[in-house]
This record gives C-alpha cells, structure tokens and sequence, in this order.
C-alpha cells in the first residue's frame, strides 16, 4: 500500500519543478530558443507556450480533482520537448556553446524516462 503522505510530496516536488522549469521559459528565453530544432516554426513561441504548458502542468499536479490530467498532460509535454532535447544533444555547439558538457546533454535523454516514471507515479498510478 502506497504512503498518501509520500504522495502529496511526490506530487508537490513534480508540480514545483515544472512551474519552475515554466518560469524559466519566460526569464531565460534566450537559451531555449536555441535549443528549438531548425525546422519548428515560431521558436519564440513555441518557448513561450512550453513555459505555460509547464506552469499549467504543475500547478494543476497541486488540485487533487485535476491530478491526473495534469499527469497525462505532462507526460504529453515530456513527449513533445524531447525534439528539443535531442537537438540540444546533437548540437551542443550551437545552442549551448561550452556551458554544458556535451555527456550531461547526453545522460538527459534517458532521464526524461525517470522524469515519466515520476509522473506517473505520483499523479497516475492507481491507489
């Protein structure tokens, strides 16, 4: 039986991290618009609607009668910014410079998996 305690702290930590990480969108523009792959249009827009969907995603984690569409909306949101994630991978040169080793841009990649799993654990899974 799971711990509703650990739960809501799970739960809590998810929706911190990506009201932050939606934040961001906002405050520090410039880095993500280079990590927008080349061939999506509107860079500064889809940035700008990331960062909601981020916000959104988190802050509806905190409402327990919204939980699990958030969790399937940021699962969703996982899904569609790993583009950007790869690109970023493939081209460190170009959107990050020396800022980020290239091997943590790497290990990213499979860690949006661990954030998944997170995800759904704490806003999807079954009690």
């Amino acid at each position: 039986m799971r711990d509703p305690t650990k739960s809501r702290a799970s739960a809590k930590a998810i929706a911190g991290l990506f009201v932050t990480a939606g934040i961001l969108h906002f405050t520090h523009t410039r880095y993500y618009l280079k990590i927008v792959p080349p061939y999506l249009p509107s860079p500064q827009g889809l940035v700008y609607v990331s960062g909601v969907a981020e916000i959104a995603g988190g802050v509806g984690v905190l409402v327990p009668r919204l939980r699990r569409p958030a969790g399937w909306w940021l699962l969703a949101l996982l899904v569609a910014v790993f583009p950007a994630n790869l690109y970023h991978a493939l081209n460190p040169e170009q959107t990050t410079g020396d800022a980020v080793p290239p091997a943590v841009l790497w290990a990213r990649l499979p860690f949006q998996a661990v954030f998944m799993a997170w995800v759904w654990q704490a806003t999807l899974r079954r009690r």
